[in-house]
């Protein structure tokens, strides 16, 4: 039985009284601190002051504690809700939008975007809104054609954030932001940039604009848009 379908065991008096609920918050918090190497059935006992085979009566696995975890992130982005969208753009942007706060507040959860589908509640519920929005617009014949745009989209967002995740953690690993990195490293890429190996290179280097992260990751979201749009049109 999956752990969506599995009772708790009941209340018990002791001096730390344990629930999935608590389980799970206590997981998010130490893999926020330190990452999801952070994250065991054992140092979440010890931040709840419990036994670690008190943890079994709740879930089985660490596999299933991250599936609690990543459907608590899901239960943010449904929470509060937000005004319905009014076309299929806005339905991506929010949900873009959405999926990017969650993972800049919780850098892990973009470790763990992808994969297989996820089939908690929130999740669930977080998919329905996604593709009732886009079935609901004329301009997607069937649910087929929702499938590829949802598809089409995911796949940038979570390259992206996966992107500007590991960016905050390489600044935080080295000291330097990206201005102090393009500084330590600016003597080399001028030398290596006057040989005339790369011109198209040196041209974004000295004329193109760097963009502000989420200025960037909205610019790259409208550009996969675009193209979805141009398909719908065919």
């Amino acid at each position: 039985m999956v752990v969506w379908e599995r009772a708790q065991p009941p209340t018990r008096p002791t001096p730390t009284p344990l629930s999935r609920e608590g389980i799970v918050r206590a997981a998010i918090a130490l893999a926020d601190a330190d990452g999801l190497d952070a994250v065991s059935l054992r140092k979440v006992a010890a931040a709840l002051d419990a036994g670690p085979m008190r943890l079994y009566g709740y879930l089985a696995t660490k596999a299933e504690l991250l599936d609690l975890m990543v459907d608590e992130v899901y239960g943010e982005m449904i929470a509060p809700p937000r005004p319905p969208a009014g076309n299929w753009r806005d339905a991506l942007r929010d949900t873009a939008s959405r999926v990017r706060e969650a993972a800049l507040r919780h850098e892990w959860f973009a470790d763990l975007l992808g994969g297989r589908p996820r089939l908690g509640p929130h999740a669930l519920e977080h998919t329905e809104m996604l593709l009732a929005a886009l079935r609901a617009d004329p301009g997607f014949g069937d649910i087929d054609t929702v499938m590829s745009a949802v598809r089409t989209a995911n796949a940038y967002v979570f390259g992206a954030l996966r992107s500007e995740v590991t960016e905050r953690r390489a600044e935080r690993a080295t000291g330097l932001d990206e201005r102090q990195w393009q500084q330590a490293n600016g003597p080399y890429l001028v030398r290596v940039l006057a040989t005339g190996r790369y011109p198209v290179l040196s041209e974004f280097v000295h004329d193109g604009t760097n963009l502000a992260p989420g200025v960037a990751f909205a610019d790259g979201l409208d550009q996969v848009l675009d193209g979805i749009a141009v398909r719908l049109a065919r």
